[in-house]
């Protein structure tokens, strides 16, 4: 007789995992610095310009989910390596600490 496993939790689709991405990313990023802490000394790349193109982005697909547009899973991870890479500068600038830390 084989053992039944529970059934797994129903994966979200796409907008709702959007809408999940959009949340964690703006939980880990300080998008309301003000403009001195962000442009510090020893910038790499400039945060403020960057934290705004990834705020416009956020918004960009906010408008988008609610007007019903389904994401597909390339956009979901152009999203996420987009957040993923600004969050590095952002580490390196001395804006945020590394995650874990």
């Amino acid at each position: 007789m084989s053992t039944m496993s529970p059934p797994s939790p129903r994966k979200p689709d796409t907008p709702e995992a959007m809408r999940r991405l959009i949340g964690e990313i703006r939980r880990r990023i300080p998008f309301d610095l003000p403009e001195e802490q962000l442009c510090k000394d020893g910038c790499n790349a400039c945060s403020l310009k960057l934290l705004e193109y990834l705020s416009s982005e956020l918004e960009n697909w906010e408008v988008r989910l609610e007007s019903g547009e389904k994401p597909g899973l390339a956009e979901l991870s152009q999203l996420a390596r987009s957040a993923r890479k600004i969050h590095r500068v952002l580490v390196k600038n001395g804006i945020v600490e590394r995650d874990g830390e």
